[in-house]
């Protein structure tokens, strides 16, 4: 049976593959896991969600589910998934909860556990979860039911977090700023974070009614936020995703400046200041070549790593990085953050373009990005993708075909039923060409 946990938490349709149940399952099943390794105190829990209408009754649910099993419950609201993060360090809690499925559309749901420091928990708890999710409970009584309490501050607490990541007072003063925040979790905090900082401040799809998370907005649809960049004569915008836990930008012109370019702008920045351990910062194995020449042209080591942020922060804490993220705009800046924070990203990027004499455009120039094409095929057997030996061998003979001046990965999406087909080469014809007769070969081989 495949596993509940994906590379992102648990995820799927609302009220359909995510229930109320579920999530009230899943709630008493994880407070049991971290009591059986705790102190014997009382835990505490942290719970926030982003804007989608069902992250009502699953948090209803979430919060049920926790204070049935003798845990205290402070519900956040509607916040960033790394500001649930930032508040379970802030305020001491044992574990918070995430309900949002980030960038899936809206009737997709998803449940993430973050433990102790705001980290999330690693696989072998999230199967500890699963595994204790059918057991019979004895569950307190009395005095011993957790309580439940609201905390009206929690927002404003996040945004001073925020604010207080730049340096002086207004640093981002003089610059004129396109914000879209995907009528999702971040749809007040990134507004009041640049504002508060000095930026003239433009904000869409910055009204959410519970249906129109993402859609057609946020970084996963930039057109929107490209045309209002050039209208408004803007320095730079920023697109986040439902959660806010990811960011890409777009320079003055209206052109994309994905997560590799942000990434390689911030650790040149932050090698000069002294800043980035070690000269490496930590990446995935998604990141374009470019990226990688990029890097090497200014001395900086990257250190690559699966696909999932949290494999990237696995390894900076190993190793102490302090910068590291992934393409798809996930950007991690350890001094501030446990995870990806899409408006930390984005004023620590905005910051480098206002201290300094060059655009956005001229900064991302750094890196020549080599052609990529990203094929999603659906409708397949993900699981056999890596086992399946005439695809094996059609991915052996494109590497072949590429040499060294390109490269094929495929791989099973761990928060989606799909296969993601990615190949790079010299030119966008090659890349396409590759990408198509691939992905016809994981339609007809791992057809369901």
């Amino acid at each position: 049976m495949a596993r509940l946990f994906g590379t992102d938490g648990v995820r799927g349709t609302a009220n359909r593959e995510l229930t109320a149940d579920l999530a009230l399952r899943l709630s008493v099943s994880a407070a049991r896991v971290l009591l059986g390794s705790g102190t014997g105190e009382r835990l505490k829990a942290v719970v926030g969600r982003d804007t989608r209408i069902s992250g009502e009754f699953l948090e209803a649910a979430v919060v049920a589910g926790l204070a049935s099993a003798g845990v205290d419950v402070t519900r956040l609201g509607v916040i960033p998934t790394p500001g649930v993060a930032f508040l379970v360090d802030a305020l001491g809690a044992d574990l918070g909860v995430v309900l949002s499925a980030s960038h899936n559309p809206m009737p997709d749901n998803g449940i993430k556990f973050l433990g102790r420091g705001g980290v999330k928990l690693p696989d072998h708890i999230e199967d500890e979860i699963e595994a204790h999710l059918g057991d019979d409970w004895d569950l307190p009584v009395g005095a011993d039911v957790g309580q439940v309490h609201w905390n009206d501050a929690a927002h404003e607490t996040y945004v001073r977090h925020l604010i207080g990541s730049l340096e002086g007072g207004q640093p981002l003063a003089g610059l004129k700023v396109v914000l879209d925040t995907a009528n999702g979790a971040a749809y007040r905090t990134a507004v009041e974070a640049f504002t508060a900082t000095g930026a003239t401040v433009r904000a869409i799809n910055d009204s959410p009614d519970g249906l129109n998370i993402n859609r057609n907005a946020g970084s996963t649809h930039l057109e929107g936020l490209q045309r209002e960049v050039v209208a408004f004569g803007a320095d730079l915008g920023l697109a986040f995703d439902g959660d806010a836990d990811r960011c890409l930008a777009v320079d003055h012109t209206g052109a994309v400046v994905d997560g590799d370019q942000i990434m390689a702008i911030l650790a040149i920045a932050m090698k000069g200041r002294g800043e980035l351990h070690d000269d490496t910062i930590a990446a995935t194995v998604m990141s374009n070549i470019g990226f990688h020449k990029a890097m090497k042209a200014h001395g900086i080591t990257v250190s690559v790593n699966k696909v999932g942020d949290r494999y990237v922060l696995e390894d900076m804490n190993v190793n102490g990085f302090t910068l590291g993220g992934e393409q798809s705009g996930h950007v991690i800046l350890r001094r501030y953050a446990t995870t990806g924070d899409g408006v930390l990203t984005g004023l620590q990027l905005a910051q480098v373009v206002a201290a300094g004499a060059k655009t956005l455009r001229e900064l991302a120039s750094v890196m020549d990005r080599f052609p990529q094409v990203l094929v999603n095929v659906s409708g397949v057997n993900k699981n056999h993708a890596d086992i399946d030996p005439v695809l094996n061998a059609a991915v052996a003979a494109a590497e072949r075909e590429l040499g060294g001046s390109g490269r094929v990965l495929l791989r099973p999406s761990g928060t989606e039923p799909l296969v993601r087909v990615m190949v790079e080469a010299p030119t966008q014809e090659q890349a396409d060409e590759i990408a198509a007769r691939l992905a016809a070969v994981v339609k007809d081989r791992l057809a369901r």
